[in-house]
């Protein structure tokens, strides 16, 4: 990836409410190709299952349950939608199902955290799957990841995550998810006293344990985060993640503005770049080309639906598309990456 590349990708990441409904709509004028009458019959009666790589009650299980209530209404035969939860492998489960054990016949879609883009490039062993041989549906917004501190824990800003007398517990699932990858970088890039504990399936155990006192806080999706949480002034924003800021979301820092070396700043970038393919949804490449057309096709009109945006927007729930095809280009970039950069990187994480 170059550095141009990742210039586009945080401008793509500013990308306002007006742009983003051009831009989708483009694309819908672009598939506008008709899918063969097989294909526009195939759906009727069917069951389409969302597979989700995390236990229920997380942002990417929410935003799944969300798309599944609206998405059926515009493929052709109206199906019925269900989430399936699947939580495993760093949340890539179901995307391993999808040609191992899956039909793939366009009726199973998978979504993940994008962290597994990254750690399928710097642990190839242990992440044994390429983000680039999927079909790319879309994903429903970029991420807007954070990292925030409970109350309680005593680091209220920069320069206590900095303290290295405050030792700061985050409870991951796996290496290679998001929590895992800003937190690893807080630790081996800036140096502080972070902590990565193991062994949480999901957002709502790891909610459970911050209000315990079991751990000092997350690093995540800031629209994840509990509205009791946001209300009763429970946590602490400290750190942003993501190159702009959502609606609603306090003023913080950016983490890049952080690093002033121009290495360092390439090899952060790069880290931070699977942030643009946000919540993603994929097929197996194995589905008939006019299925997923219409899939596609279904998915860019859901996101720009009243009814989807009026109930994202009850939710607090911000939607920022990526059509599919953009989205495998933006993979596409992320496996591109310079060899050096992605070395450096494996060794921030591992």
């Amino acid at each position: 990836m170059t550095t141009s590349c990742f210039t586009r990708l945080g401008k793509l990441a500013g990308a306002t409410t007006k742009s983003t409904i051009l831009a989708v709509t483009a694309g819908l004028l672009l598939g506008a190709a008709v899918p063969s009458a097989q294909a526009q019959d195939f759906y009727a009666g069917k069951t389409i299952s969302f597979a989700v790589g995390f236990t229920a009650g997380g942002g990417n299980d929410l935003n799944a349950r969300l798309l599944a209530r609206h998405m059926g209404r515009f493929i052709p035969g109206t199906p019925t939608i269900i989430v399936q939860n699947m939580p495993g492998a760093a949340s890539a489960k179901p995307v391993m199902y999808l040609d191992q054990g899956a039909p793939r016949d366009g009726t199973v879609i998978a979504t993940f955290g994008n962290g597994i883009i990254l750690l399928s490039l710097l642990d190839s062993e242990k992440m044994k799957i390429d983000l680039s041989k999927v079909a790319w549906i879309g994903s429903i917004t970029r991420e807007d990841g954070v990292c925030f501190s409970w109350h309680a824990a005593g680091i209220n800003n920069w320069n206590d995550l900095l303290n290295k007398s405050k030792r700061f517990n985050v409870g991951v699932s796996a290496p290679g998810s998001n929590v895992y990858n800003a937190t690893a970088i807080l630790k081996n890039m800036f140096n502080t006293n972070a902590h990565i504990i193991m062994g949480y399936p999901g957002s709502s155990e790891k909610r459970i344990a911050i209000e315990r006192g079991e751990l000092d806080g997350d690093c995540g999706s800031w629209t994840s985060v509990p509205q009791d949480w946001l209300r009763d002034n429970k946590i602490v924003p400290l750190v942003r993640f993501s190159s702009q800021a959502t609606p609603g979301m306090p003023a913080m820092p950016y983490i890049l503005d952080y690093v002033t070396n121009d290495k360092d700043k390439k090899i952060l970038d790069f880290l931070l770049a699977s942030g643009e393919v946000g919540r993603p949804y994929v097929a197996s490449l194995a589905v008939p080309s006019d299925r997923l057309k219409l899939l596609r096709t279904a998915f860019d009109s859901t996101m720009i639906d009243p009814a989807f945006l009026a109930e994202a927007k009850k939710l607090d729930m911000p939607i920022s598309p990526v059509p599919g095809v953009e989205a495998a280009k933006l993979v596409g970039d992320i496996y591109a990456a310079p060899d050096d950069i992605v070395s450096a990187a494996r060794e921030i994480v591992k």
